[in-house]
């Protein structure tokens, strides 16, 4: 079979046979796989252009994510999985693509690689935002403390401690 410059697209058989999307038309899960790249710190720059930090311009170590984007490595860095925060934990399979770890509890004994992002000396660790459960965890403490306050109500006086 020769290439003969005809559509791989088989029409469906129908009335609507001919309503299909065409080739480079967004598909409706890529909204999702972004956003959920983006949680996960999977922005590194895309190629073909050159793998390097656009904050620092150091070279990173470009691996694609099972969402197509790419995470831009800390090149060579292998560390303990505990000692890396929840949420930028990344592993790489044998086939070479990259998946961030989440914030569960790393296995005894599992090394990760990190993101080039959170080693970058041009961003603030306030800008990568490295502990993000951590955030969760104040986040849910001042809800439970503003609720204990509005069922039991401030009280009046403060107790007389010396």
């Amino acid at each position: 079979m020769g290439v003969t410059g005809d559509s791989s697209i088989v029409p469906l058989p129908g009335p609507d046979g001919h309503r299909q999307p065409p080739p480079d038309a967004r598909k409706p899960w890529e909204g999702v796989d972004r956003a959920q790249a983006a949680v996960d710190g999977a922005t590194g720059p895309e190629p073909p252009g050159p793998p390097l930090c656009p904050q620092c311009g150091l070279v990173g170590e470009r691996r694609s994510t099972y969402t197509g984007q790419h995470v831009l490595l800390e090149p060579g860095l292998v560390m303990p999985a505990h000692l890396v925060p929840g949420g930028h934990r990344w592993h790489v399979d044998p086939g070479g693509q990259a998946w961030n770890g989440g914030l569960d509890e790393p296995p005894t004994g599992t090394t990760c690689r990190i993101p080039h992002q959170l080693a970058c000396p041009g961003l603030a660790l306030d800008e990568i935002r490295p502990w993000r459960w951590l955030d969760a965890v104040r986040a849910e403490n001042a809800r439970r403390a503003q609720r204990k306050v509005d069922e039991e109500g401030f009280p009046g006086e403060l107790p007389d401690v010396g």
